[in-house]
């Protein structure tokens, strides 16, 4: 197993990230599955072991917890995350924090973050009114926590202000990072800000919920004439392995066969050469399908409801590649009358785009894709509701 030596500890570079555990016919955690990719993962040297509050309605920290006390505390590191991106006030800090404790069965957080820091949960993050950082400050100080960091799904910018507000508390950050995300989610902004603060990097979707686990024939076939012996997921690994700041990739493995595989490739093998390098980005650009644009903002001036249509582009590409939760957060976040459904129609932006991009018929698209998607903050709802009933039960 590969280690890197991050905040002060030996991480296994390879961890497992407990959102997507694996399910019985009824969707409930096949806890007998789960102790066997647990076994497997602590005998070939993984340490690193990733829950959070609303994972499986609640229920993954318990399973999580349960697997991992059959083997010394000393053995594995466990990460926990605070809720503040689904805040109410029911989530009192204190009252998160000492369930969490008692779900994973544990007197202390090998690490410990801040739950999606992003545009619409920065003002819940840094209000003086719930002290959110100054409580886990605490909780670190007393011993409780080892480490504090957070988890972010934020724009360059915001990222950048939350660094600026939360100084020296915070340790470490985990953020969206593939070769996919590089440019299409503006990772590559976002690991270098990190790097350039000292910030050590957590990656969160490797694979992008599977989706870079299996591509198209075409590509796929040209990623085996390269390295026969390897599986389509090991591609992404090795391109994240040549990113020196990156020291803990988290994958979300849901059976056996994908923590075996996952394994072998941070165990062994070559690193990945620039030529493959080159490859995975001629792959990505052919997978986003994406509108040309180039940022320039020509198309800004002269929208009469002053939309931020370069990121609106951003984010109908990104929807156009794949459904995900990651957009309608984003678009919670804006005013109403700055959201794709506010344009006219008016076809100012259009006229001046150097790309010819039809804007308003993107504007149309993606504004009728996201009326028929649950919102954030409705599936916030439905988690905090599920996690309530775990915790009356």
């Amino acid at each position: 197993m590969l280690y890197n030596e991050a905040c002060g500890e030996r991480l296994s570079r390879l961890g497992f990230g407990c959102m997507r555990l694996p399910q019985t016919a009824d969707k409930a955690i096949d806890e007998n599955e789960l102790q066997r990719m647990v076994d497997c993962a602590i005998e070939r040297g993984v340490n690193y072991f990733d829950t959070a509050w609303p994972y499986h309605g609640g229920h993954s920290e318990l399973a999580i917890g349960k697997a991992l006390a059959k083997y010394p505390r000393e053995r594995w590191y466990l990460a926990d995350k605070y809720p503040g991106h689904q805040i109410s006030a029911s989530y009192d800090p204190a009252a998160i924090f000492e369930q969490q404790l008692k779900k994973c069965g544990v007197e202390y957080f090998d690490f410990y973050l801040l739950h999606n820091v992003y545009e619409n949960s920065y003002g819940v993050y840094t209000d003086p009114k719930w002290g959110i950082l100054d409580y886990f400050k605490e909780q670190k100080r007393l011993g409780r926590i080892k480490h504090l960091g957070f988890s972010t799904h934020a724009r360059p910018d915001t990222l950048e202000k939350f660094l600026d507000y939360a100084g020296d508390a915070v340790e470490f950050c985990q953020i969206q990072l593939n070769y996919l995300d590089w440019t299409l989610q503006d990772a590559k902004a976002k690991y270098e800000l990190l790097t350039q603060r000292g910030i050590p990097v957590w990656v969160m979707e490797p694979l992008r919920g599977g989706r870079l686990a299996a591509l198209g024939e075409a590509d796929e076939a040209r990623l085996k004439a390269l390295r026969p012996e390897e599986s389509i997921a090991s591609w992404s690994f090795r391109w994240l392995q040549n990113l020196p700041n990156v020291k803990m990739v988290l994958s979300g493995m849901s059976c056996l066969a994908q923590m075996e595989d996952n394994i072998a490739t941070y165990t062994g093998g070559a690193a990945q050469t620039p030529d493959e390098a080159a490859a995975l980005a001629e792959i990505a650009e052919g997978l986003k399908n994406a509108l040309p644009c180039t940022r320039c903002r020509y198309c800004c001036d002269g929208c009469p409801m002053g939309l931020d249509i370069p990121m609106l582009i951003h984010a109908y590409n990104d929807l156009k590649f794949a459904s995900s939760m990651t957009v309608p957060m984003q678009m919670d976040a804006l005013p109403e009358d700055k959201r794709p459904s506010a344009c006219v129609a008016c076809g100012a932006c259009a006229a001046v785009c150097p790309q010819k991009i039809d804007i308003p018929a993107a504007m149309a698209e993606l504004a009728d894709a996201l009326s028929k998607m649950p919102s954030w903050a409705e599936l916030c709802r439905q988690r905090e509701e599920a996690a309530r009933k775990l915790q009356n039960k």
